[in-house]
């Protein structure tokens, strides 16, 4: 117990702080199975257990292992467990998960916290309904530093990894000192030794041509873009297909990396540039050709918020999203369709009229009734593209002159390409007129967008 992180309990012989709400039902501690239940004796249908304070500024991640089991087969109204984050200073709890399918067996949730500032509790809710033959358990709960689809494989519950059964390959836990244990390698990666384990899937039961073993994470759970990491080996007698991809919920698969045909007799290090703006599962996929196709064996998935060095391509500089119009537009446009909403000129300043922002004797961008035929036409100025799943700051400097209305005059939008949707991100309420003024606005769109 003592080294578990604050907010993790596997529930033996306490409850670690966690404390239940004497409004709702209570919650029963098993100390000789592990495991934590609501107490279901009492009249009530929901039971509300919340964790002591916790603090992360890293990223975390939380698994849970639960279960819920039924003896009723179908029930309008079904057991739930629900977890929340409180953070401190906010009037509600945020619903991180919840899940209502029973089971036989304990099943294993994983959540990523992202980093914050703030302190926050956790707050799990059974809810019972009107079933008073339902049992919700929870046998253990656990916050480590990290990213959920990281592993090692050295724990019990493989971090939430899943093989997908198939009756003939499958992938397996390799190594570990336990008498017969399957072990193709004689050293994992982690801990370069006989004791380390890692998983593996092997040709030997292959029956049919292209059979395929699938490895899946848990799912993403907050939106994370970086560098995703493993060690892999691989040795065949006749062609194995490794593959990584992605799946979103509903189903869509993204290739992101694949074998060459190198044959590797060690640990070799694969890394790729990996984008979840929405939950997504990564599936480590092999297909074998032959029963004497060889094997697979992979190790250490690490993750990073940062994009790998081998990227290709050059990473997004924000000085080319800027401009100050000397020159030119830079990387900025407008659509003809428009009609000519935004001329660049240069005044020379004076009294009445003051200069550009730049150096008061510059070019800037005016959009003017004098210069359109029709009153009431509409000026746009398109940005260049920005990537996805990054936070921005966008700062400019606006005057107005001769608007008897000010509100609404000038507008920010934010249009992703993709979906072709308009959001309005800002609009001129009042300001002072022929002064220029500086305005900020953060925004950060999970697909790439414009200005």
């Amino acid at each position: 117990a003592a080294l578990l992180s604050p907010g993790s309990c596997t529930f033996e012989d306490s409850a670690c702080g966690y404390q239940w709400d004497y409004a709702h039902l209570p919650w029963t501690l098993h100390g000789e199975g592990h495991y934590i239940s609501v107490d279901t004796s009492y009249e009530g249908e929901k039971a509300v257990l919340t964790s002591p304070d916790l603090y992360s500024e890293e990223w975390s991640c939380v698994r849970l292992i639960y279960q819920i089991a039924t003896t009723s087969d179908t029930s309008p109204d079904p057991a739930r467990l629900n977890l929340y984050l409180r953070q401190e200073g906010q009037s509600f709890d945020r619903l991180l998960w919840s899940a209502k399918e029973p089971s036989d067996s304990w099943l294993i949730a994983s959540l990523d916290l992202t980093n914050s500032t703030k302190k926050y509790k956790l707050v799990l809710e059974g809810e019972i309904g009107q079933d008073k033959s339902t049992s919700i358990a929870v046998f253990e709960i656990k916050i480590t530093p990290g990213y959920c689809i990281e592993c090692d494989f050295e724990e019990n519950h493989l971090c939430g990894y899943m093989n997908r059964w198939n009756p003939n390959v499958n992938w397996f836990v390799g190594g570990g000192n336990i008498r017969n244990s399957q072990s193709i390698l004689p050293k994992d990666h982690t801990l370069n030794s006989a004791l380390g384990h890692y998983m593996y899937v092997d040709s030997v039961y292959v029956k049919h041509f292209q059979e395929v073993a699938q490895l899946i994470s848990p799912k993403t759970t907050s939106p994370i873009s970086g560098c995703l990491s493993f060690y892999y080996q691989l040795k065949q007698e006749s062609n194995i297909v490794f593959t990584v991809y992605l799946r979103d919920t509903s189903g869509f698969y993204e290739e992101i990396w694949k074998t060459d045909s190198t044959l590797n007799a060690d640990w070799a290090l694969a890394e790729v540039d990996f984008n979840a703006p929405y939950p997504m599962e990564v599936i480590f996929e092999v297909a074998f050709n032959s029963a004497k196709g060889g094997y697979v064996a992979l190790d250490d998935i690490s993750f990073s918020p940062v994009y790998c060095s081998n990227q290709t391509g050059t990473p997004f500089n924000p000085a080319n999203a800027g401009c100050n119009f000397e020159e030119d537009l830079c990387n900025f446009y407008q659509d003809h369709k428009d009609g000519p909403g935004w001329s660049r000129v240069k005044v020379k300043r004076n009294v009445y009229r003051a200069g550009d922002h730049t150096t008061g004797f510059g070019y800037y961008l005016l959009a003017n009734t004098k210069f359109t035929s029709q009153p009431g036409y509409i000026g746009r100025l398109y940005g260049p593209t920005l990537p996805g799943n990054l936070q921005f700051c966008l700062r400019f400097y606006y005057a107005l002159y001769g608007f008897f209305k000010m509100s609404g005059t000038l507008a920010v939008y934010i249009f992703e390409e993709n979906h072709v949707v308009q959001e309005k991100i800002w609009s001129v309420l009042d300001s002072p007129k022929g002064v220029w003024t500086q305005a900020e606005i953060s925004f950060k769109k999970p697909m790439p967008c414009k200005v």
